[in-house]
């Protein structure tokens, strides 16, 4: 069956051997996401289907390093597509499952019609493939200068608890305001944009043709590689560290903003940069709370607010759920140039995060839909803690 093995490389062979595994066989590099960043001592998440498996695992054995973290993950990938619910009104356990594409647009016009006097929907612009990107404006009362803050989701197609996480949250916003203290106070103080799909072209593919899928779905002269990672393609150190390989994981496409889908919502966002004043990326997976800069290793210049909100972040994540999320600047963890949340951080926006949800790498992208609540209990918690400390300053 397909497996996910994680392996952690000891010497420089090993991690040559491994860079060889991740680039001649059919495989999948989970962490780090390109091989240039295999390194020693540091884990390596592979997924390695059935076909080839028997020769990849000869090889590892032979060099006497290997170690199973999943089996079955084909199993798994199968229970997780097995949708059998399409319509958002059928009960709380909507929120506990992944839904395809088409079932989110439709929770989108749901959601817009049942709360027709708070929320919009706003077309921010078309993927690739010519997909609407809807993003939700919720807004509770029309104080005058009001701020706001964003939240986009699923970026990369295969981070499936990322969009469930944004429609959690704007589920738990609607529902709870009057009820919960902190969503009230943030909803009295802040318009919410949520964009649960940012790459819609990517997660339809990962629902049709291969769940891994990572990129957008562009395609280019001259190669028939497809797609570009969106979060290398903004204007951050745009291409410094990332791939000009069309065949990379982390290709950053010919120019920055050369995807309409990232163009789409830098355009978004500057034309609101004077209202919004907090920006969060939801990702997968290791548990982080990330905040710039992440191409560099300078600092920002309010780096005692961000430390301070997202320590208060994940303290409470800990209090609350026992689970414990790293944070701190995301260059010390994994350098990603290009990247969102550097880009709004540059653009004005100064306090930016990226959320990297459940788990540290047991089930990593293919976390099953049991976790989904508890994973977006946890973010959401994050997100609170940080909006309530936005508002305060």
């Amino acid at each position: 069956s397909d497996q996910v093995l994680s392996i952690t490389p000891n010497t420089q062979e090993e991690v040559e051997v491994l860079k060889n595994v991740s680039t001649q066989y059919e495989t999948n590099l989970w962490q780090p996401v390109s091989s240039d960043h295999i390194e020693a001592e540091t884990p390596v998440h592979l997924y390695v289907p059935a076909n080839s498996s028997e020769a990849v695992m000869d090889l590892l054995q032979k060099h006497g390093m290997t170690h199973v973290l999943l089996a079955n993950a084909d199993e798994l990938i199968e229970m997780q597509m097995r949708n059998d619910s399409t319509d958002p009104r059928s009960g709380s356990t909507f929120y506990q499952k992944y839904h395809p594409l088409e079932v989110i647009y439709s929770w989108i016009n749901r959601t817009t019609h049942d709360y027709s006097s708070t929320v919009k929907a706003i077309l921010v612009g078309s993927s690739y493939e010519k997909r609407p990107l809807y993003a939700l404006k919720l807004s509770l009362n029309n104080r005058p200068n009001k701020k706001a803050m964003w939240i986009d989701c699923g970026i990369h197609a295969r981070e499936w608890i990322s969009p469930a996480f944004c429609l959690s949250f704007v589920h738990h916003a609607l529902s709870f305001y009057n009820q919960n203290r902190e969503i009230t106070d943030i909803l009295d103080s802040m318009d919410i944009y949520v964009l649960p799909v940012l790459n819609p072209d990517g997660y339809k593919h990962t629902w049709t043709k291969n769940r891994l899928w990572r990129k957008n779905r562009s395609l280019r002269r001259g190669t028939n590689c497809v797609g570009v990672d969106l979060n290398r393609n903004f204007d951050a150190s745009w291409g410094q560290g990332a791939s000009h390989d069309p065949c990379s994981e982390i290709f950053c496409g010919s120019f920055p903003e050369s995807e309409p889908e990232t163009q789409a919502v830098a355009d978004f966002l500057r034309s609101h940069k004077d209202s919004i004043q907090l920006y969060i990326t939801i990702h997968s997976y290791s548990q982080k709370l990330l905040f710039p800069f992440s191409y560099i290793t300078d600092e920002p210049e309010n780096l005692s607010d961000l430390l301070e909100m997202a320590k208060g972040a994940a303290d409470n994540i800990r209090k609350y759920y026992l689970n414990h999320y790293a944070y701190g600047s995301g260059g010390k963890a994994l350098l990603a140039p290009g990247g969102s949340d550097d880009w709004a951080y540059n653009l004005g926006i100064k306090y930016s995060f990226t959320f990297e949800l459940q788990d540290r790498g047991r089930y990593g992208f293919l976390l099953p839909e049991s976790q989904i609540d508890r994973a977006c209990k946890e973010a959401l918690t994050g997100v609170k803690t940080i909006a309530l400390n936005v508002i305060e300053k």
